[in-house]
């Protein structure tokens, strides 16, 4: 699955970070950082081969009953199997702009490129010092979007649909 990458603007004046349409004022924020996701490549390792096991085994019983059909159907789901094993490790890193606000969390902004976050983070940091006179406009290139989605224990808490700046919004 292939991130699409939009620019998002961020800007720093007046007092007052500007992350695409949200706004944060520079005295209200307690803290800056980074945050990272990144695939479990152990997990999807396990779920490649405890599905090509059960594959290979109801797959070796249908390649005997259906011949050459069934050796096909055999190679073609090994193969679609290989594919989506293929396409989740090579998914990149996403790094994200964390602000804290009033004892809020919230993901600002994206990115597949570390230094853009690692970049923000130090200049939001530093005009948290001097919040009247900093002045910043930075575009970030690698901006993501996507749905964050949190499961605790045995049950799903639900999915966040995030559009890549900007606090998540609990939907459906």
């Amino acid at each position: 699955m292939a991130l699409n990458h939009s620019v998002v603007q961020v800007r720093v004046g007046d007092g007052i970070l500007w992350v695409g349409g949200e706004a944060y004022p520079l005295r209200n924020i307690s803290h800056v950082g980074q945050r990272i996701l990144e695939v479990n490549k152990g997990a999807a390792w396990k779920r490649f081969v405890i599905r090509s096991l059960i594959w290979l085994v109801v797959g070796g019983i249908l390649a005997q009953l259906l011949d050459i059909v069934g050796v096909l159907l055999l190679i073609a789901v090994q193969a679609l199997l290989v594919w989506q094993l293929v396409s989740v490790l090579s998914r990149p890193a996403v790094y994200g702009l964390v602000v804290n606000t009033s004892g809020t969390q919230r993901d600002a902004v994206w990115s597949t490129a570390r230094s853009e976050i690692g970049y923000l983070v130090s200049e939001v940091a530093k005009a948290i010092g001097r919040p009247d006179s900093a002045q910043l406009v930075f575009n970030v290139a690698h901006a993501v979007q996507g749905d964050l989605i949190q499961q605790y224990g045995a049950g799903s808490i639900g999915k966040q649909h995030h559009s890549g700046f900007g606090d998540n919004v609990v939907g459906g």
